[in-house]
């Protein structure tokens, strides 16, 4: 797999509970794509990608390492991204 619905690898890496909440938060206008804001959950993500995520409480950039057939566990899902705001994953 080479690319992924931007909501669903959302949802993937348990940066939200459902996928419908990761839908609302493309939508919304909460994401940021390589630096321009999204609003289409379907937008196709590849390795490399740079998200910004605005959450309640903080901001969140992530780089796109690897896909998902499926949600894992909190550990497993961990491969499939780099946190590059300076904090651990």
């Amino acid at each position: 797999m080479d690319r992924q619905r931007l909501d669903k690898w959302l949802w993937h890496v348990r940066i939200v509970r459902t996928r419908a909440d990761a839908a609302k938060l493309v939508s919304g206008g909460r994401v940021r794509l390589n630096g321009l804001r999204q609003t289409s959950p379907g937008h196709a993500l590849k390795s490399g990608d740079v998200l910004t995520v605005a959450l309640d409480a903080r901001v969140r950039i992530l780089r796109v390492a690897a896909f998902s057939e499926r949600r894992g566990d909190a550990l497993s899902v961990q491969t499939l991204y780099e946190e590059l705001n300076g904090k651990e994953k």
